[in-house]
């Protein structure tokens, strides 16, 4: 039983350990425990068990390295798998255990103890969004491997820069997750920064996860470019497609491409291959450029060059296709190619998307690959858009 302390300044009796424990968390613990049920039900876990016990048999195949392109997908989608299961079981475990914490808490009067407790509240609240916003990813391509390029537009040096930065972020971003990338092709600008860039994201469900950050992203700063330290708006495009898998059908015929061989070049025309080794590929009916330069191999980057080149298609076959279904509809196409995110440096602090309304006060961390609020906001906001 608390103890009752005496104000000498009021003469009124008051429970210092209830006056610090000001809400009762057994109605949010309830409607957090009610909305991962939910999500357990949209996963459907048996199912994902049953795939997973179907993969490991295939990954313990003797001959699965056989094809290291097959057997990096199923080990892939293996571990993708498991770390879904183990997710949602881990926070089912933690909601169990959460009311254990605010009881001891409150036995023993223990204000640390609370804190703590509450702490880990807002945690499982984020923990449980985030596993939630995952459940919205039902879209045809949603499951695929992301392919993302950057380009730099208005803003001359400055652009170019700030491409690179983007570039940073979204790499620092996988790699917090500890998803694997690889860059395709850097085009570097002559004075700072990159012209553009293409990269994958290998792991599922990258695409529908990063398709929100197709657009064009603006930033505000003093540029350290200009002696005079004035501010300057800089632009880059963000396009996000998904990676082509084999059961999609993609046709493209040889007489429709135009290929370029050439030397890889590093920053400031800097050479970092002795021969011919980089690959451009012009699709001359759709005017598609795409070029690969990471291999030492012209073989490696060509064929590297034509899955990109594979996923482009695919995506504006799938626009193409998207366009007349609301036209027959009767529907405007929504477009999310325009400005998407402002990125302020000064004369204060702030990233703010366009679309979500999310925002943040730390620019610094969010260009340090801290994006998971936003990407959040921008996947809840594209399936409401959805759904009108």
């Amino acid at each position: 039983m608390l103890a009752e302390v005496r104000d000498p300044m009021t003469s009124s009796v008051r429970v210092p350990f209830t006056d610090v424990a000001v809400i009762d968390p057994a109605e949010e613990i309830g409607e957090l425990t009610g909305t991962l049920r939910g999500i357990q039900d949209v996963l459907d876990l048996d199912a994902l068990r049953k795939q997973v016990v179907d993969l490991e048999a295939q990954a313990a195949a003797p001959d699965l390295w056989n094809d290291p392109e097959q057997a990096q997908k199923v080990t892939s989608r293996l571990s993708h798998l498991q770390s879904e299961i183990n997710r949602v079981e881990g926070l089912a475990r933690r909601l169990e255990d959460l009311p254990v914490l605010f009881e001891l808490a409150a036995e023993e009067g223990d204000e640390d103890a609370l804190a703590e407790a509450e702490r880990e509240l807002a945690s499982l609240k984020s923990d449980v969004g985030a596993l939630e916003v995952r459940t919205l990813l039902a879209g045809e391509y949603d499951s695929r491997e992301a392919l993302v390029t950057i380009n730099s537009q208005a803003g001359g040096v400055d652009a170019a820069d700030w491409a690179q930065m983007l570039l940073r972020m979204y790499l620092r971003w996988a790699e917090r997750h500890g998803y694997s990338t690889e860059v395709y092709d850097t085009s570097y600008a002559e004075e700072a920064g990159i012209k553009s860039a293409t990269f994958v994201i290998k792991t599922p469900y990258a695409y529908g996860t990063l398709r929100g950050e197709h657009g064009t992203h603006r930033l505000v700063r003093i540029s350290p470019f200009d002696n005079q330290g004035r501010r300057q708006t800089s632009f880059a495009g963000v396009d996000v497609v998904p990676v082509v898998e084999q059961t999609d059908h993609i046709d493209i015929n040889e007489d429709d491409l135009r290929v370029d061989v050439y030397r890889s070049s590093g920053p400031g025309g800097q050479g970092v291959n002795t021969t011919d080794s980089a690959v451009r590929i012009t699709h001359i009916p759709t005017g598609i450029v795409v070029s690969c330069q990471n291999e030492r191999s012209q073989l490696q980057n060509r064929a590297s060059a034509m899955a990109v080149l594979s996923a482009k298609l695919l995506e504006r076959k799938r626009q193409e296709e998207a366009a007349a279904m609301n036209e027959l509809r009767g529907e405007t196409t929504t477009s999310w190619g325009t400005q998407i995110r402002n990125y302020v440096l000064h004369p204060y602090q702030i990233v703010k998307d366009l679309r979500s309304g999310v925002e943040a006060g730390n620019p610094s961390a969010v260009l340090d690959g801290d994006l998971d609020e936003f990407i959040e906001g921008e996947i809840r906001w594209m399936r409401r858009q959805e759904a009108h």
